[in-house]
């Protein structure tokens, strides 16, 4: 059975996308049967990974309404065991359309439920907000990874976030937890850096990951290949650091 992470944060620019990318691909490097669902409009994911979002004609947009099931819609990548639920623009519309649904809260977790069997982890990028896209990630999974910059104002928005969480966890979601926050961004000449990293170190405790994510020049670069990092440059400082952060969720699983 698939253990499904929704990585959120609604504030844009935490690095999001970049660690539902080099995640899934550490993953599946690491030998996990791995499903990436991108449930952004933007559909950086899906490019992410190699996959041009405007060739798309059905996506987990599709899934969300239950025309289609989602084994019919996911796609090989560059790696054997990373599948790739895509999105395009058209899922804007889904929100919408989502509105009158009943059980519109579930229609995520309903249509990954047919896959469950198939992987070992199901990744859910989710869009800047608090919308109902993201609530449905947030049903359907697990956990809940949050990505944090190492920025003053990232540090505002996440109790916000957290109260989110215990909303779900209140009213849709009882075995929601928070798999871990994940500092991104970092930069060790930066002393603001170092600052929020103790605080939220020194308020989270476990709850923060031990492998922090740090700025660097080949995890920007690699987006606009279409590549993740470790296929990019796997020497390079970003690549390395994902694939520390899949290991500490697998060592993590055996505890």
């Amino acid at each position: 059975m698939a253990q499904v992470i929704a990585i959120a944060n609604q504030k844009g620019g935490v690095g999001k996308t970049t660690t539902s990318v080099n995640l899934a691909a550490s993953l599946a490097v690491a030998e996990k049967r791995t499903l990436l669902v991108d449930l952004d409009p933007q559909a950086n994911a899906t490019s992410g990974v190699g996959v041009d979002p405007n060739s798309m004609e059905q996506t987990v947009y599709h899934a969300l309404l239950g025309s289609v099931p989602v084994c019919e819609l996911c796609k090989t990548t560059d790696l054997d065991l990373l599948h790739l639920l895509p999105a395009n623009p058209d899922l804007i519309g889904a929100e919408v359309e989502l509105i009158s649904a009943l059980a519109r809260e579930n229609k995520l977790k309903t249509a990954l439920s047919s896959v469950a069997e198939d992987y070992d982890y199901i990744l859910i990028d989710c869009p800047p907000s608090l919308g109902l896209l993201t609530i449905n990630s947030l049903t359907a999974a697990d956990s809940v990874l949050i990505p944090l910059q190492c920025e003053y104002y990232a540090m505002e928005g996440l109790s916000q976030l957290i109260n989110t969480v215990r909303l779900i966890q209140r009213e849709l979601n009882q075995s929601l937890v928070i798999h871990g926050i994940l500092l991104t961004m970092f930069d060790a000449r930066n002393n603001l850096s170092h600052q929020v990293s103790e605080g939220i170190r020194e308020h989270f405790a476990t709850q923060v990951f031990e492998t922090m994510i740090p700025r660097n020049v080949r995890l920007s670069e690699a987006p606009s290949h279409g590549l993740p990092a470790l296929l990019y440059d796997i020497s390079s400082r970003g690549a390395t650091a994902y694939l520390d952060l899949a290991r500490e969720i697998i060592r993590r699983e055996k505890f």
